[in-house]
Parts: C-alpha cells; structure tokens; sequence
C-alpha cells in the first residue's frame, strides 16, 4: 500500500536540496514552482510517515496488551484507538495522493457577469461579488477588481477580479483549487428593489473562473494584437474622464477580446487587460491538452440561461442549494457574508470522491 509514496519522498529530497541553492532563487518564477511542488510533496511526506508511525504504534501497544497481563486492557484499547486513527491518516493520504489538476496551486480571476432579470441580475452579480471578496478575506486572500461595468443602480453588467493568496498555499487550498467550483450559473429568487408589488422574481447570473497565468504559463506574440483605445463609460453612458483610458484588446490567432477601463491610466488598464487576455489563453490551452480540463471548463456556464444553473439563493427561505452535489442550508444571509465553506467544501468532497472513483476503475 502507497507504494508511490517512496518516489515522492526521493523527489521531496531533491527539491529541498535544489532551493538549498541561493542561485535557484535567483530565477523568481522556477523557485515559485518548486516551492509549490515542495509545499504538495511535504504535506504528503508528513503524512505518510505518521501513517507508518501510527501503524508501528499501534503494533507496539498490541504486543504489549499480551505481554503485561495487569495493563492488558488498556494496551488492547490503544492498539484499537490508533489503529482507528491510522484508517483516517491513510485516507487523508490516499486523498493527498489523487492527481490534480496542474492549475490548482495557481491564484485565480473571477468574471461575473449579468444575465436575464435586467437590472435585477446586475444587483446579484454584485451580491455574488461581495460574497467573493468576504470569502477571500476569511481565508486571508487579496483580491483586486481588474475592470467593472456597473449598472444604473449600483449593480454589475460584469466585472473581473483578481484572486491571490499570501505566500505557498496547501495542496488544494489555493484560490483556483477552490474557486473552480463556483463556474457556472447562479439563480436567485426574491423580490427586485424595482418590483412595487412585492412579488419574487427570478434572475441569474454567470460565473467564470481561469488560473491566473504568469507570463512564463503563456507566450503572447505583441503582432498577435490588436490594441484598440477608446474612452471609459458609467453607468447611462455618462464619460468617466476625457482622455482615452479605457483599453481594447484582440488577440487575433483566437479572436478573444477583453477590454478594460476601470482605471483612469491607459497603461493600468492594458497591464489588467493582459492578465486577464493571459487568463483565458491558459485556460483554452488546457481544455485542448486536457479532456478533464475540458470536461471542468464545460460545467461553467457561458449563457446565462436561468435553466442552466448550478446553484440557487432563495432569499424568502433563506435557504442555498447547490444542485451539483445536493448540497442544501438555511443560512444565506451567512453565506452572502462570506460564509462559504460548508458550500464548497461539498463540492470539493464530490469531486474527490470522483477522482478516487476513477483511480478505481
């Protein structure tokens, strides 16, 4: 059992004797990765030798149960306690040693965007993203909104932000590792600040989630772009400033097209524009190279259609649901607050379960 665990603990070795060297760290973006491979290997490393431990533990305390005749019981109590325990350390590492996905130690760009339900729609997007931020402040998370269209009434046409965690994140615990779950189409239900007669609607709106890509993940030729400039707009059409801020970028081989103005300096906006034109071609990059990729990257939902959903928020209940892993609460006020973990944790455990399944087959 966990055979592979010795070639890991070989590699975990290597690399620990590679960042010894003052001149890897020379090279920011190679030294980034070996340390998020180190930080993976060493939680699987740690693991495993208290699995070995617990099980050397626990054959000790069986011997010893047969061998001293007045403590017996208690030996034969501990012998089944860290027995009981090493089961657990054994799945814990079993989980630890399922593949992931090469994108799950990287920091990750929200987009949300409006759908039907007009105004209304707006509003949620901007519940969704205040949800985003609180969340991430739980986990000590920065986020930075990238570009935002907002709505006559406060709310969001759509709007980008940029995820990142403080330093080497957990296997697993890094923003996209956890946010990947939240692409897709999110349904509300309750009563619109324009309805007079206090009747729940229905709306949606859309989430998309990428890896953040380093420039090392994706090489962007300057002739593959078009740059356009043009000036910033608010709400009504009302012009932002007078200059032309606002940034227009078309990257001709694939025709994506992602424009920015949220700031008043041409050059923030086309600095955003790039991080998040480099965003998507990772992550088109890795739908063609990967058919699991592919398969994640279908479940978020690029129409907005309120059939097409993934979760709903019923404000009159109170109650969340997710219609993915069936996961359901009375407790969406805590929710929109920040409070999702017990949301994706089920769909983090869903997918787990998916993974060992297959390994499995």
């Amino acid at each position: 059992m966990f055979e592979a665990v010795e070639g890991l603990i070989a590699e975990h070795a290597e690399i620990e004797h590679t960042l010894a060297d003052p001149e890897v760290h020379a090279d920011q973006a190679r030294a980034r990765k070996l340390n998020q491979r180190y930080a993976e290997l060493s939680s699987i490393v740690r693991t495993y030798r208290e699995w070995l431990q617990l099980g050397d533990d626990a054959e000790a305390a069986g011997e010893l149960s047969g061998e001293d005749p007045e403590g017996s019981q208690a030996f034969a109590a501990e012998a089944v306690e860290l027995a009981e325990r090493r089961v657990v350390v054994g799945e814990r590492l079993r989980q630890l040693l399922v593949p992931r996905e090469a994108s799950d130690s990287k920091d990750a760009l929200l987009e949300v965007k409006s759908g039907e339900g007009g105004e209304e729609s707006a509003l949620f997007a901007a519940d969704l993203l205040r949800m985003y931020t609180r969340y991430a402040e739980t986990r000590g998370w920065t986020t930075e909104i990238l570009d935002a269209n907002e709505s006559d009434l406060g709310g969001y046409k759509s709007v980008t932000v940029a995820v990142k965690a403080k330093g080497i994140p957990a296997p697993g615990e890094a923003p996209y590792a956890l946010l990947k779950f939240e692409g897709g189409v999110h349904r509300v239900q309750r009563v619109p600040v324009t309805e007079s007669q206090g009747r729940v609607h229905t709306s949606a709106a859309g989430v998309l989630v990428m890896p953040e890509a380093e420039q090392v993940d994706v090489s962007i030729n300057e002739n593959d772009l078009r740059i356009d400039v043009f000036r910033s707009s608010g709400p009504g059409g009302q012009s932002v400033n007078t200059t032309d801020s606002a940034v227009r970028i078309t990257h001709l081989p694939t025709g994506i097209v992602v424009s920015c103005q949220n700031e008043k300096s041409q050059l923030q906006n086309k600095d955003s524009a790039m991080r998040i034109l480099r965003a998507r071609l990772l992550a088109a990059a890795e739908e063609q190279a990967n058919a699991a990729a592919s398969d994640a990257r279908r479940s978020q939902v690029r129409t907005v259609d309120r059939s097409e959903r993934i979760r709903t928020y019923n404000y009159p209940e109170n109650r969340i649901s997710d219609h993915r892993t069936g996961y359901k609460a009375y407790n969406l006020d805590q929710v929109l607050d920040g409070a999702l973990e017990p949301v994706i944790e089920s769909c983090v455990q869903a997918d787990m379960a998916a993974r060992l399944d297959a390994l499995g087959d």
